[in-house]
């Protein structure tokens, strides 16, 4: 539905890390309700000042901008619904569907880039804004989707679908259409309608809140060290790094270790002083806790709210209703699944964790494995296992080099495009690459933005969002942005990246090559716009190729020699894929099912504030994953996918993986034919967005349904 596709564009930002957080604000010098027209501004969203296509003018662009085109772009496109809606015309797919789908466009386009600002590059003036748009666009929203007489049009047509003699594409935008509008209440009586919209108003700044509280604690908990010798195991550029971030923080002569957003933090892995470990892994744990950033009651708050929305629209709890839409349909069969994988998945981190005692034991460590200890103790580990660690790869694995000749070389590889970087566009941020994308036969995709590196301002995890959608409707080009947290070395060092940081560049990477390719006509169907639970799967099935061998040999090569990592190394990478994966599962499972389990409750049922942490231990008590030392990947406090667009979805990366490995399967039956087979996979799937039911598609693309066994050999779960 357009009017829920562009007020939701926080969810075209697609998670693997945490969602954002800001800091005390300044108010805007211009207020929302002031009117401002084209002709007395110079702001390029209202002038359309474009080097390509939509792509951003980063160097024309001010924070006061923003607040004006959302007047001017809430104002046009309201305007422009109530023609659609009152016209006397009988209702057509022309004069209703297709209208809708134009409208919007000031609107959709400053949403895309304020959004993108406001997790990647926000400041106070932009923070001050979020607070006050939030329920602004929440109200703007509402005042469409609870349009009686647009509603009146849409199901009309949609009573008539049968006999209207619609294309496929266009039958499956009514009947998303429809369902849309349903789910934002538009079948309510007027007084139920009326509370809704204070529903959303509410969530919409207390979300905001919650977010801001994460960023401004993660902040806050910044370890500062004293002593260089507690920081045995970093590498000399990591320590100098840490000096730079200290002094830059006002901590000149001391050292800063910054908080991710996940309760496991890198460093862990490296760090030789325990006592350090737990320092960090505590202030960790401890986030959003109390204190001025405490977010329990926002939580609680924002839980009960749901909850009642939920029930207004005819469902039993919010669980029940984002899954009524989704590939699962309902929480039984999530639940189902979670609680099948908990049991193996426990039950192998604790295999894992008696391995890694007797490795403390063996060293003559007098105490007992901790979630501090865990990181840096299955380095060690899997050294014995495998002769290798973190250390033994890093120098094989620089950033750019893994990019270009990695990430890029694979989808060449699969899929036939290429890659070509552009000088002449602005950016944002001195570190930001944009490339042009162009296809097996030259025409041009669209236009790729990277964003590696971590800063204060910048939200946690890695994420894509999209600048511009695909349409042929609207005659647009896919400008998609992939964003990581990888620590910036200091001066000109190189930046030497994890495996983790691999995989995550190659699964980020998927979600920009579902944008890239999509191909449909319609913006509300483009690209990522397919079910929260569906939506991993793109990215997912992409981490193949970073284990893939022609593609590992090719960016796999040491940084200051260009010799190629040597193939027993390689072999041995390869071969430790499963380990550590009953912690890596377990750590994941523990954030799914606290999500979902918080989510299925009913209003009467939801904890206080008081006893929210209660409710997190006694639910991994219930799944068996209340293990102390692999705490949850997110606990409430700082779990920012569920307080955005994954609430009652984080367990889609499980979900996804099942059709993920069946993919990956099918892609090893036949190494050869990985061009052919990634052809198909682009035909059948990425460039079809949501324009036909996502399980179809992949059921026609593999010619049966996913099987799960993949999944379980895969994890050592079988």
């Amino acid at each position: 539905m357009k009017s829920i596709n562009i007020i939701n564009l926080i969810s075209i930002m697609i998670i693997t890390g945490c969602m954002s957080i800001q800091v005390q604000v300044n108010e805007p010098e211009m207020t929302l309700t002031e009117s401002i027209t084209m002709e007395q501004s110079n702001n390029p969203f209202l002038k359309r000042v474009e080097f390509y296509d939509n792509y951003p003018r980063f160097d024309l662009i001010e924070p006061q901008h923003y607040a004006e085109a959302f007047t001017v772009g809430m104002r046009e496109h309201l305007e422009e619904i109530e023609l659609i809606a009152n016209q006397e015309a009988t209702p057509t797919i022309d004069n209703t569907l297709i209208a809708m789908e134009r409208s919007g466009r000031l609107l959709d386009r400053v949403a895309r880039v304020f959004y993108a600002m406001s997790s990647t590059n926000t400041n106070d003036e932009i923070d001050a804004i979020e607070v006050q748009i939030a329920p602004e666009l929440a109200k703007h929203q509402d005042e469409i989707s609870l349009n009686e007489n647009l509603f009146n049009r849409i199901q009309r047509l949609y009573n008539e679908r049968e006999a209207l003699n619609l294309n496929a594409e266009t039958l499956r935008l009514l009947e998303e259409t429809y369902d849309g509008f349903i789910r934002s209440g538009a079948g309510l009586g007027e007084a139920d309608k009326s509370r809704l919209r204070e529903i959303n108003q509410e969530l919409a700044s207390l979300q905001t809140q919650f977010d801001q509280n994460v960023l401004d604690e993660r902040n806050r908990q910044t370890i500062f060290i004293n002593d260089v010798s507690e920081l045995a195991g970093l590498t000399q550029g990591q320590i100098e790094r840490a000096a730079q971030d200290a002094e830059s923080m006002g901590h000149p002569g001391e050292y800063a270790i910054p908080l991710l957003n996940t309760s496991s933090q890198p460093y862990l892995s490296v760090l030789e002083n325990r006592a350090l470990r737990q320092r960090i892994m505590n202030a960790s744990l401890s986030r959003g806790l109390d204190g001025d950033f405490a977010n329990a009651e926002i939580i609680v708050g924002i839980v009960r709210l749901r909850s009642e929305r939920a029930q207004l629209l005819g469902y039993p709890n919010h669980a029940s209703y984002v899954l009524s839409n989704q590939t699962a349909q309902n929480e039984h069969a999530v639940i189902d699944r979670l609680r099948g994988l908990s049991a193996s998945a426990s039950r192998n981190a604790l295999a894992e964790a008696a391995q890694l005692q007797s490795v403390i034991d063996n060293e003559g460590g007098n105490f007992d494995l901790e979630s501090w200890d865990w990181p840096f103790y299955s380095q060690q580990l899997r050294q014995q296992l495998y002769s290798f660690d973190e250390s033994d790869l890093m120098p094989y694995l620089e950033m750019n080099n893994v990019l270009e000749n990695g990430v890029f070389f694979a989808a060449n590889l699969a899929f036939g495009i290429s890659f070509s970087e552009r000088q002449d566009l602005p950016i944002y941020q001195e570190d930001i690459r944009v490339f042009d994308v162009t296809d097996a036969d030259g025409t041009q995709l669209g236009l790729f933005v990277f964003d590696p590196y971590a800063r204060s301002n910048k939200r946690g995890g890695a994420w894509m969002n999209s600048y511009a959608s695909q349409s042929k409707l609207l005659g647009t080009s896919p400008i998609v942005a992939n964003h990581q947290n990888i620590t910036k070395p200091s001066g000109d060092e190189a930046t030497l990246l994890t495996f983790d940081e691999v995989t995550t560049m190659f699964h980020e990477f998927g979600h920009a090559l579902h944008g890239l390719f999509s191909n449909v006509f319609y913006p509300s169907l483009s690209g990522t716009a397919v079910p929260r639970d569906f939506v991993e799967y793109p990215s997912q099935v992409n981490e193949l190729w970073s284990v893939w061998p022609e593609v590992l040999a090719n960016y796999a090569v040491h940084y200051q020699t260009g010799e190629p990592i040597p193939r027993d190394l390689l072999n041995r990478v390869i071969e430790s894929e499963q380990f550590n994966q009953g912690y890596a599962t377990s750590e994941y499972l523990g954030a799914s099912v606290i999500d979902m389990e918080l989510h299925r409750l009913a209003y009467d049922d939801i904890p206080t504030a008081e006893g929210l942490m209660d409710f997190e231990a006694s639910v991994l008590d219930d799944y068996g994953l209340n293990l102390s030392m692999v705490p949850p990947r997110y606990r409430f406090p700082y779990f920012s996918h569920i307080m955005g667009g994954y609430s009652a979805g984080y367990y889609s990366y499980i979900w996804s993986e099942v059709l993920d490995a069946d993919t990956a399967a099918y892609f090893y039956e036949e190494p050869s034919a990985a061009r052919d087979r990634g052809q198909a996979l682009r035909d059948g799937v990425l460039s079809r967005g949501n324009s036909q039911n996502v399980m179809e598609l992949y059921r026609n693309f593999r010619g049966r349904d996913a099987e799960v066994r993949f999944l379980l050999e895969r994890r050592g779960l079988n």
